[in-house]
């Protein structure tokens, strides 16, 4: 199947840090490892910090379709101490930290520190339908990011004790709201994939992988993956919200905000969070109109659409809702997001 296949293998080969020049000397970036006792491996963890001025200018999230955004590469942290936003990517396209370039390098300059761990399994060349679908193990990989961070030499002085949150697109916004308390459905999961009319380009490339969902060990997959350091969660597109076990979110105690790109009536169903923001206690909820789960990707290159053409991708990933260029979308994604977590994280409650 080309979007699942062809795209993760266009991914794989750009998505580590390219040189770059023009780069914002505000906002500096490096790697930490987060060892997992879930995975049995050291999570490959991105972190954007405010920065002062030094290290090398690096584009994060550059790949043959899309638009990068620099940093600069282990730059001297400033000085102060900031909240921390625990960034969860989603799969396939937008599988990597390194494409959620575009909204984490805006919020470190606006006084955050970003860490976002690699979900394994869920692109590039270690790309595996059945990683994919253990949804149950990213707020684990959260949760190891946070321990990971709060033990950085380099990191550990600059945090704000207890300020502390969570963000999510697509399959990191399911993440997002994990770790908040949501819990899945195991039967719900189990039962997913059984027609095309949730989530087709997904489920395509799990069958095609060889994967029965029935067949999996979902036992853990009910399980309450909460954090309590976590103090509030945004969840933007979170997929998928069909598989989550209703009664747990009247369970979730945190301040949750959730944003679906397009409008009432046309977001798809999988990952349409209206219902579920609902039946959260303190949840907001809001709409972007002209906007599309696409619109989450980075901005389109120019020689992208022919790529598109070329490679037969059948999904339009350079298409938004019509009325507003991707770069909109994010100004605003960015706005609410800043918005979202100062009054979450930088006022005294």
């Amino acid at each position: 199947m080309k979007f699942w296949i062809t795209l993760c293998t266009i991914m794989a080969s750009t998505m580590l840090m390219q040189p770059s020049a023009g780069a914002s000397d505000s906002v500096g970036v490096r790697r930490v490892s987060a060892p997992s006792r879930e995975r049995g491996i050291d999570l490959d963890v991105t972190v954007w910090y405010p920065a002062l001025p030094g290290g090398d200018t690096v584009t994060l999230g550059d790949t043959a379709l899309f638009v990068g955004t620099s940093a600069m590469r282990d730059a001297p942290i400033a000085g102060g101490k900031f909240p921390l936003i625990l960034l969860s990517h989603g799969a396939g396209l937008a599988g990597t930290p390194q494409a959620l370039s575009w909204i984490a390098t805006p919020l470190a300059g606006r006084g955050f520190i970003v860490a976002a761990p690699t979900h394994p399994g869920n692109t590039g060349p270690d790309r595996s339908a059945a990683e994919t679908m253990k949804l149950w193990l990213r707020p684990a990989d959260l949760t190891a990011t946070l321990d990971a961070t709060e033990k950085d030499v380099f990191l550990r002085d600059h945090l704000e004790h207890g300020k502390i949150g969570a963000l999510g697109l697509s399959m990191g916004g399911n993440t997002a709201l994990a770790i908040a308390g949501a819990r899945i459905d195991p039967k719900l999961l189990a039962d997913y994939c059984d027609t095309d009319l949730l989530n087709a380009s997904l489920c395509e490339w799990v069958r095609q992988s060889g994967l029965d969902l029935h067949a999996m060990d979902l036992q853990p997959a009910g399980r309450d993956n909460r954090d309590e350091r976590i103090h509030f969660a945004m969840a933007i597109d979170p997929a998928p919200t069909d598989v989550l076990d209703a009664k747990s979110l009247a369970g979730i105690r945190i301040p949750v905000a959730i944003v679906n790109l397009g409008l009432p009536g046309k977001i798809p169903v999988t990952v349409d969070a209206s219902g579920i923001a609902k039946a959260i206690s303190n949840a907001s909820y809001a709409t972007i109109e002209g906007a599309s789960h696409y619109s989450m990707f980075a901005e389109c290159k120019p020689g992208a659409p022919s790529i598109i053409a070329s490679e037969q991708i059948g999904d339009p990933v350079c298409d938004d809702g019509g009325g507003r260029s991707r770069g909109e979308i994010h100004a605003r994604l960015i706005d609410m997001a800043t918005v979202a977590f100062n009054r979450a994280l930088k006022t005294d409650r």
